[in-house]
């Protein structure tokens, strides 16, 4: 029977765009991954509070995941009031029966660089592999410096994972686009081409719902009109 290797990537996702997916793509390639799961946060307790509502953001990461083999959206993290931590959604794979050695964190080197700030920051570390991945401006060639007491775990491939049986970081130099999801809220809120930076079903999702563009006097956006449907939707009050 085949070990499982489970990607996970989770994020604000305010909205997905192509840095996100392609980060998990390079890592699900290089990695041999048998399953990208995408997990929107509710509550992101390293970021301002989100613009548009779980609702839109849950439905845009399924637009993004749909006709990728292998990718699955969770609303695991929307379940719940609490703040969206890594340790706790990684205790919860454990205990549906995933040892540490077969899941794998998907991440940006610009993300991961912050990584002793995070919450059971390093005993996190043991929980998963954590799969960082180059971005635009960080690059995880960078990182032993960055944290030198991590860089003794630091690997890079080519490697066979099933021969890695303690969780590690490992660095994967890859091409991920220059787009943030800052940048595009700030594009559309000028009234920019956003083309190219996210999915083209997630573009359509955006402009069919007037999401993060200049709000109208007197008139409410969607994303404001689904906040309470999409708390009943996910288990929030």
């Amino acid at each position: 029977m085949n070990t499982p290797r489970i990607g996970i990537l989770g994020g604000t996702f305010d909205p997905i765009h192509r840095g996100h997916t392609d980060l998990a793509h390079a890592a699900s390639q290089a990695l041999a991954l048998t399953r990208v799961i995408v997990i929107p946060a509710n509550i992101p307790p390293h970021r301002p509070q989100p613009f548009a509502s779980s609702y839109h953001r849950f439905a845009m990461a399924a637009l993004a995941v749909a006709g990728r083999p292998g990718w699955r959206l969770s609303d695991l993290e929307l379940r719940t009031e609490a703040p969206s931590y890594t340790t706790t959604t990684l205790r919860q794979f454990h205990e549906r029966g995933y040892a540490p050695s077969e899941l794998f964190f998907l991440i940006g080197a610009d993300a991961f660089a912050e990584i002793t700030t995070w919450k059971d920051s390093p005993q996190i570390l043991g929980a998963a592999h954590f799969v960082v991945v180059s971005r635009p401006g960080c690059s995880v060639g960078e990182l032993p410096r960055r944290l030198p007491q991590l860089a003794p775990r630091m690997i890079h491939p080519p490697l066979d994972v099933r021969a890695v049986v303690e969780p590690s970081i490992i660095l994967l130099d890859a091409q991920t686009p220059d787009v943030s999801s800052t940048a595009i809220r700030h594009r559309l809120a000028e009234g920019q081409a956003i083309t190219g930076m996210v999915d083209a079903s997630v573009q359509q999702h955006i402009e069919q719902h007037g999401l993060y563009a200049p709000a109208t006097p007197g008139r409410r956006r969607s994303d404001e009109l689904f906040t309470s449907s999409a708390g009943r939707l996910h288990g929030q009050n």
